[in-house]
């Protein structure tokens, strides 16, 4: 059997009894750093007997056949430096193969950043996207952002800090300066601190190059009716895109894109409005 267990994200106390109880138990763990375990396993109190192996996103398609061969017969523990495995850590690829060749998969439940960080954020929980790391690249944070402009749900993204400032002026671009934010770092540690606001005023505490493990929440997108094609407004958006240097095409897909309006007939209604002057 495979056993997913979530360790602290900060504070040790946050570690469950059935992590402790299966950390001095079982006979064989993977875990994403076998140097991190042995701090935690320290830290816990708990002495280990099992035989340790390293799985990370370098070698976890090679450990997959090893893993699963001890899983048919005998409990294998599956750790992360932080949180739950397999959620933005190693473990996906292992998880799918043991449920392809009929391992049983079961889970600890324990601390969790993603859900830690929306419940104090304030913004909705109803309905939540979780997105993982944002691309390293500001390109393809920005394409991201875009895919995203219109999704009612809360959004939700792991950051490091000396890309966050950046980040959130990338999202104003594509989200507008006063969609609401939170930023969470250091969760449940001793200088925890959750920041909330609009994205413009946090990327102006961004500023001060703040530190830690970095949560991102964005609030979705307002319900709204859509556009008129044909509203001048909207037409003279597209007119004003174009300046920039955009293509007609190019332009009318971003003004389409934030607008929620189908760009076929946008770009007909700009074609008629040129004929018409």
């Amino acid at each position: 059997m495979l056993i997913l267990a979530a360790t602290p994200i900060g504070n040790l106390s946050d570690a469950s009894a059935r992590l402790i109880e299966h950390l001095g138990s079982v006979k064989y763990i993977a875990a994403e750093d076998t140097r991190t375990l042995l701090k935690l396993a320290r830290g816990l109190g708990v002495k280990l007997d099992a035989k340790l192996f390293s799985l990370h996103e370098h070698n976890e398609a090679e450990r997959v056949t090893q893993l699963l061969e001890i899983a048919l017969i005998e409990d294998v523990l599956v750790v992360s430096d932080a949180g739950m495995p397999t959620v933005s850590d190693p473990g996906f690829v292992l998880v799918r193969a043991a449920i392809e060749a009929g391992v049983e998969v079961t889970v600890i439940p324990g601390p969790s950043a993603v859900l830690s960080a929306l419940a104090v954020s304030g913004l909705p929980t109803d309905r939540f996207s979780f997105e993982g790391f944002l691309p390293r690249k500001a390109g393809d944070r920005k394409r991201l952002f875009q895919e995203l402009l219109t999704d009612p749900r809360t959004l939700i993204f792991f950051e490091s800090p000396h890309r966050i400032e950046q980040s959130l002026r990338d999202a104003i671009t594509v989200f507008g300066a006063d969609r609401r934010a939170t930023v969470s770092r250091e969760l449940t540690k001793k200088f925890e601190q959750t920041v909330r606001g609009t994205l413009s005023e946090l990327a102006t505490w961004a500023e001060t190059e703040p530190r830690g493990e970095i949560v991102l929440v964005i609030a979705g997108a307002e319900p709204s009716e859509p556009a008129d094609v044909n509203d001048s407004d909207l037409l003279a958006e597209v007119e004003s895109v174009r300046s920039s240097g955009l293509s007609l095409k190019q332009s009318v897909a971003e003004v389409a894109a934030k607008h929620s309006v189908s760009k076929s007939e946008l770009y007909q209604a700009v074609l008629d409005a040129r004929a018409k002057d």
